[in-house]
Formats: C-alpha cells, structure tokens, sequence
C-alpha cells in the first residue's frame, strides 16, 4: 500500500511559519574551490550555479549595507583537530592547510569588512565563535547559503536556531552531491527549523533593510 506524501504526512503538524527580523546577515558556507573542481573528491555539478546565486547575494548585501561571513575548513596536516569527524570521513583531507582545494573561488572571495570563520566541524558555530560575533553586532536573523546542504548548510541552520537566529535557507545557493539529500534536508528544514526561501526572497530581505 501507498502512503500519503511527505508533504501530505506533514500537513498539520509542521506547519509553523518564521519571520525575519530587523537586522540580517549572509553566511556563506564554504564555498571553496574543493566543491567546484573537476577532479576533486567533493566535486559537485550543481556548485557552480550555487556559487553563482552566491556571487550575487553577496554583492547584494554590501550594497545593502548587510554584513557578509565567510566559513571555510582547515586541518592540521595530521588532521588531529578535527576529531571523529576528521575519521569518520577521510576526504576532508582535502582542506589540510595549505591545500589549494580550500581556497576561496576567485569570483567569490571575502572583501574588506567582510568576516572570516574558519572552522573544523559540520556546523559554522561549533568552535568558532560565530554567535558570539553575531550577536554583538545585532544580528537576528542569517540567510544561510554554500556547501552542502545535507551537510554543513544544514547543521549550521539547525545551530543558527538554537543560538535564537533566524534562519533563511536559500534555495538557489545551496548545492550538494545528489538532488535527493538536497531536497529531502530543504523539506526538513523548512518543516522544523527554518525558512527555506529564494534568491529573489533573499534579494527583498536585504532589500528591505536598506530601505
């Protein structure tokens, strides 16, 4: 027997709705040149056009006056600071200081008075001082972007919430391996976590701030 739809599995029970706030911010998540390289472990088809929708949405928040917050990865050369997580998943050595793998895409790369979290972990606030940062300067709500949505996009929305941000997803800036773990964690994360929005939504939030 078939069972109802996901959407229809979910209707009535997930149904909450979050509303930005007064002052935003974009946090990109390790768009680096490891997820856009033809030949990398983590080479991934949809990047590029994700890295695009980034591209814009970051010049869009400078005009706005919106602050921009870079993550990437970097690893000890014996990976030893990134723990279980280092183990569990090998072809994070690919971000081992120096490697040319965690460099920043030369069309998207952190400009003056933007910020720069390097991290260890999935999520971009584990270790990093990130909410800390954030929270010092007013933020109330992140539009969340970068690579991969099943991955370091999710956890860093679902930390977002908990440290009282409010989390927008966008849709067009996130990118991972296979179209299902990408729409499956995006349906997830609207349902409990967050707003799962589009570039054009995005555009309007900052849009309105400026105004």
């Amino acid at each position: 027997m078939v069972g109802p739809s996901a959407s229809n599995n979910y209707a009535g029970v997930y149904e909450g709705r979050l509303q930005p706030g007064s002052r935003p911010a974009l946090l990109i998540v390790d768009v680096v040149a490891a997820y856009l390289t033809e030949g990398s472990a983590l080479f991934m088809e949809t990047a590029a056009a994700a890295k695009d929708s980034n591209r814009r949405l970051a010049q869009a928040a400078r005009a706005a006056g919106v602050p921009v917050v870079f993550t990437n990865v970097q690893y000890k050369p014996d990976g030893s600071d990134g723990g279980v997580f280092y183990r569990k998943a090998p072809v994070l050595k690919a971000f081992v200081e120096g490697s040319p793998l965690g460099a920043f895409p030369d069309d998207l790369t952190p400009q003056p008075g933007d910020l720069v979290f390097t991290k260890q972990y999935p999520s971009a606030f584990f270790g990093t001082g990130l909410a800390e940062a954030l929270h010092a300067d007013g933020i109330d709500t992140l539009l969340i972007t970068g690579y991969s949505t099943s991955g370091c996009v999710r956890a860093s929305a679902l930390d977002a919430m908990q440290y009282g941000f409010v989390p927008l997803v966008v849709r067009e800036a996130c990118a991972d391996r296979h179209p299902a773990p990408h729409e499956a964690n995006l349906f997830d994360l609207q349902a409990k976590y967050a707003e799962v929005i589009s570039e054009a939504d995005a555009l309007a939030v900052m849009a309105t701030h400026s105004a």
